[in-house]
């Protein structure tokens, strides 16, 4: 006896067709109504961030580029800039747990890490117990980063790569989502340190702080200095915010952009890369380069309501990608050459 598949109890083959075909229609409308809920809430935080953080819009679009891509970002600009508020009204708009560390030189790795201390109970038998450091937190704020010396610095090295921390030889996972937003001062530099490369090159993007403009400027004067301040409202659930950046990962990549970002990091390598760019540079952009700009240029196209990344993209985000992992040569300083000019030949061949 042949046993025909009814796939669902009482329909024939040819209902089986019919009902597979609605569950994949479900299937879809179901998806689709997620990828809608996610634009909006993109939407909503946007504008969240945008009525306590005036006249950094662009700014405001790469710190969310990083988070929704995963990663870790630098907020590089002068003190009164707003880096600080910016980190705050993310952690707030975006559900995160926020923790702050005042990066100084006496700080230690156990300050930010945890560190073991010895306990006694009351029949005198001794243990260690594991206090949780800053870091364990959804979002941490590394605030004046560089002024700490290198081997606090080096403390956040395994947690921004790896989202574990190993203290006295135990395993300690950190919270999801984990990110670290980190400020810096590009122009004080006593008693200040540079960041190693390889941290550097943990950071998903160098976002640039500038000046507001005139209007931003005067909005700030008036709705800063009186009574009623504005104040950050929670837009999305860590588990909203997850669910999009999964969704980034999702997004499909068209072969054209996926060349272009192979050249565009490719041609900023010393050893291997276009001798008219590469013969100005000590050091280049690695794997992470291609890989962070893959993904952001994701993020940037969900933010913008968009399901794929175009050359726009990564003409947009080539300099906060590429700037903190490229450093000139001594004879490319002598002769004026800059990291900025660099990159701008790398977007000039795009097309």
């Amino acid at each position: 006896m042949t046993i025909q598949p009814t796939g669902h109890a009482g329909y024939g083959p040819g209902d089986t067709q019919a009902f597979a075909g609605t569950r994949v229609v479900e299937a879809q409308a179901e998806a689709g109504a997620a990828v809608d809920q996610t634009l909006a809430a993109l939407a909503r935080a946007r504008q969240a961030i945008g009525g306590v953080v005036f006249g950094q819009q662009e700014v405001i679009d790469q710190a969310l580029v990083t988070i929704l891509a995963g990663g870790h970002g630098l907020f590089v600009g002068l003190p009164g800039l707003a880096k600080t508020r910016l980190v705050d009204a993310l952690g707030v708009v975006l559900g995160m747990q926020t923790r702050r560390v005042q990066f100084t030189p006496d700080l230690m790795p156990s300050d930010i890490l945890g560190s073991e201390i010895l306990d006694e109970d009351e029949h005198g038998r001794r243990s260690f117990r594991f206090v949780r450091g800053p870091v364990f937190a959804q979002l941490l704020m590394a605030d004046e980063i560089n002024r700490a010396s290198p081997r606090t610095q080096s403390a956040l090295l395994q947690a921004m790569q790896e989202r574990h921390v190993t203290v006295a030889g135990e395993r300690h996972d950190l919270p999801a989502p984990f990110h670290v937003l980190a400020t810096q001062n590009p122009i004080e530099q006593e008693g200040a340190y540079p960041l190693p490369e390889a941290q550097l090159d943990r950071f998903l993007l160098q976002i640039d702080v500038p000046y507001p403009d005139r209007e931003a400027e005067r909005r700030i004067l008036l709705e800063t200095t009186g009574n009623d301040e504005a104040r950050p409202q929670q837009a999305l659930a860590a588990a909203e915010l997850m669910q999009a950046q999964r969704l980034v990962r999702q997004l499909p990549v068209g072969e054209r952009v996926v060349e272009a970002i192979l050249d565009m990091v490719r041609a900023a390598r010393p050893e291997a890369g276009d001798a008219e760019i590469a013969s100005h540079l000590s050091w280049g952009p690695g794997p992470r380069a291609s890989q962070a700009l893959m993904l952001a240029a994701r993020a940037r196209a969900l933010l913008d309501g968009r399901l794929a990344p175009s050359m726009d993209d990564l003409a947009a985000l080539a300099g906060p990608v590429l700037r903190h992992r490229m450093a000139l040569t001594f004879s490319a300083r002598a002769d004026g050459v800059s990291v900025a000019s660099l990159i701008d030949r790398l977007v000039a061949r795009l097309g």
